[in-house]
């Protein structure tokens, strides 16, 4: 009898230290994932975006950092053009500095916390705490998450799958989805470092709009033929009904007239460089586009890529579908 409850015993406390030895729980990660926002005091990592939206995928470049309270720096580098961007969070405002181009644009803004990022880890973090519906799936090496999103154009991209280190917690991937579960925004982080240590002036504009510019020298000239690109997504029901070219000053600018329930006019120009990188005081919020940072109001929508000025005016349309047409300018046309 005494061996039985011996043996007993021992099978009851080796499948307690199987429990405790199993895989946590939703409940269990997210509380780890609370835990790590509130005791971290900042990030550095790289990461590789893909966007397949329009014909082609494009490829880029990303390094982000971040230190609280409100410290960012992200910049975005396209694979094809030299023209790199970036943006800065200081107790001075948001900027968006195009160095290429000596641009600096100052925003009144409550960026990022506006809006989700797909590359910054508190917003992905964020994202999974508030969604009480958010999928829990895991492997032998991640965490995943499927959550609805919270970005400004989330009717089109309503869904994402983020991926999470069980080591560390540290961001992995993130795809995001449009309402067939179909990937159109991919982003791969790699050397994710939590509580760096950053240099004095890590987050100032000057200083960060002069060592970019020792990378990439500011274009002492812009050319000025460009590739003419028309929207590859429209609104059900608009059509292109003008398009002409008007004398500028400076060269031309090309004028495109979409006209429907949802009509709105596109905008085309070469980009001047600035004499000074003083910043411009922007209305508006600044907005990921994917491959620029952009500007966005009620009833426009700006940004600038590859050496050349978008902006897009709309009466009609709310500010998640300026932003999916903005996605989806790439058709070409050689004027």
């Amino acid at each position: 009898m005494r061996k039985r409850l011996v043996l007993f015993a021992f099978v009851f406390l080796f499948a307690v230290v199987l429990t405790g030895c199993g895989e946590r729980s939703q409940e269990d990660v997210t509380g780890m994932l609370e835990k790590k926002l509130e005791d971290m005091t900042g990030y550095r990592t790289e990461a590789n975006m893909t966007l397949a939206i329009g014909k082609d995928p494009q490829s880029y470049d990303l390094e982000v950092w971040h230190k609280k309270k409100g410290y960012y720096r992200v910049v975005l580098n396209p694979k094809e053009k030299q023209q790199n961007q970036m943006i800065l969070r200081n107790p001075e405002g948001v900027f968006v500095l195009t160095p290429a181009l000596n641009k600096s644009f100052k925003f009144q803004s409550d960026w990022p916390q506006n809006s989700s990022q797909t590359y910054l880890y508190e917003s992905l973090v964020s994202d999974i705490l508030n969604d009480s519906d958010a999928v829990f799936t895991t492997d032998d090496n991640h965490y995943m998450f499927e959550t609805k999103t919270n970005y400004q154009n989330s009717k089109t991209l309503p869904y994402q799958l983020i991926t999470l280190s069980k080591d560390t917690l540290a961001p992995v991937s993130v795809r995001v989805m449009d309402q067939d579960k179909t990937p159109l925004v991919e982003v791969v982080f790699s050397n994710f470092e939590f509580n760096p240590t950053f240099d004095e002036g890590a987050f100032e504009v000057e200083r960060n709009m002069t060592g970019a510019q020792l990378d990439v020298p500011t274009m002492s000239q812009v050319d000025g033929s460009f590739e003419v690109l028309y929207p590859l997504e429209l609104p059900d029901g608009v059509n292109l009904v003008e398009e002409k070219e008007v004398a500028t000053e400076d060269g031309s600018r090309y004028v495109q007239t979409f006209a429907g329930e949802k009509s709105f006019t596109l905008y085309q120009e070469k980009s001047e460089v600035m004499p000074t990188s003083s910043p411009i005081n922007m209305d508006g919020e600044p907005v990921d586009l994917g491959f620029a940072i952009g500007s966005v109001t009620d009833f426009s929508l700006s940004w600038t890529v590859g050496g050349v000025d978008y902006y897009l005016a709309s009466k009609d349309m709310q500010k998640d579908e300026m932003i999916a047409v903005a996605k989806s300018v790439q058709g070409q046309s050689v004027k």
